[in-house]
């Protein structure tokens, strides 16, 4: 058995642009393919063999606390509390204390691509970079980071929600983070992973890299992608039930 790291799913977002369609929930928690979103993540996590999860939750987070307690799909649930907004970068602070390896897996809880979680792990652990993320073949879309790679996988470009042109891939917002990396993060800090940390350890020369997924990256951002999201992630549900 492969020996996986912690994941943390961010879970905190208030969803602001899709209380028109799933009301005043988390939007981690909005019901997709008749489940609520989060549950497919962790669906997800297990079926790759992670057992530990923690949850980084914000905004309504009883709710989500209430809903999977201390275990779920034979996962060990931790939940990591932020008092007030500290964006990606701040969340995953501030669950590294209780990180239990060395690196971990960090995934969007809007965002569902179908990859090979167990061997991103592999090949980052091969390369020995400080970060990893998952990318997926650019599909036109300006609303996720773009991500310039050479041949080698090694990141040389990033650039978050911005039409970059050229750029061949999509950022699949899945990482491989060091624990030592998110512990020099001032704690308490409010900071995006996307716009402020990635871009900062790529000028600092940090070892960066790129793992490649096949299929595209979905996510229930707007009300049209969570609309679209509905029949996609059914099917994959089927999918990857019948594996």
């Amino acid at each position: 058995m492969r020996n996986l790291p912690d994941a943390i799913v961010l879970c905190g977002g208030a969803g602001l642009r899709l209380r028109s369609v799933t009301g005043e929930g988390p939007k981690s928690m909005a019901t997709v393919a008749g489940r609520p979103f989060l549950e497919l993540l962790l669906r997800q996590l297990r079926r790759h063999g992670f057992f530990r999860v923690l949850l980084a939750l914000g905004y309504q987070k009883d709710i989500i606390r209430s809903h999977f307690g201390a275990e779920t799909f034979g996962l060990q649930i931790i939940y990591s509390e932020e008092s007030s907004p500290l964006g990606t970068g701040g969340a995953v602070r501030n669950a590294a204390g209780l990180l239990e390896t060395e690196i971990a897996l960090v995934m969007n809880g809007d965002s569902y691509t179908d990859l090979d979680l167990g061997q991103f792990v592999v090949e980052h652990r091969a390369s020995k970079a400080d970060v990893s993320l998952a990318v997926v073949p650019a599909d036109g879309r300006t609303d996720c980071g773009s991500v310039f790679a050479d041949s080698s996988g090694r990141l040389t470009g990033f650039a978050e929600k911005t039409d970059a042109a050229g750029a061949p891939y999509l950022n699949a917002g899945i990482y491989l983070l060091s624990k030592s990396i998110l512990l020099e993060i001032p704690s308490g800090l409010q900071v995006s992973l996307e716009r402020e940390l990635l871009p900062r350890w790529l000028r600092e020369g940090r070892s960066i890299r790129t793992f490649v997924g096949g299929s595209a990256c979905v996510d229930i951002g707007t009300p049209e992608r969570f609309r679209e999201a509905q029949q996609v992630l059914a099917h994959a549900e089927k999918h990857a039930a019948k594996s």
